[in-house]
């Protein structure tokens, strides 16, 4: 993965705008390591494969930590955190938000097909 051009986000984002696509998003504080640490909340929220159709979106340039929204019909999905993205995957965008660690904390990735 590489870190993040707001440019080249914005226009993958631009490029699926008003088509059905599913939505995986996800995001964890540290939930599935709990056990080891009884400190860490354990806080996680996953979401994948569900339908989605934006008419407008958009990523925030305030590096290193980028937001990406989307404007649905009805409301709104955002992901914020997000640092690194996948360059190799034309057909889908795959975004990721990881920590000082390199841990994932968060996760939005957009499709035309099923994950």
């Amino acid at each position: 993965m590489q870190l993040i051009d707001p440019a080249i986000i914005q226009q993958r984002i631009h490029d699926l705008q008003d088509q059905d696509l599913y939505i995986h998003l996800e995001m964890t504080t540290g939930a599935y390591a709990s056990h080891l640490d009884s400190t860490k909340h354990p806080a996680a929220t996953f979401i994948s494969n569900a339908l989605i159709r934006y008419t407008t979106g958009s990523i925030s340039e305030k590096a290193p930590h980028f937001r990406v929204g989307l404007k649905t019909e009805h409301g709104w999905v955002y992901s914020e955190g997000l640092t690194h993205y996948e360059e190799s995957d034309s057909e889908r965008l795959i975004l990721a938000g990881h920590d000082t660690q390199g841990k994932l904390v968060v996760a939005l990735q957009l499709s035309k097909e099923p994950f």
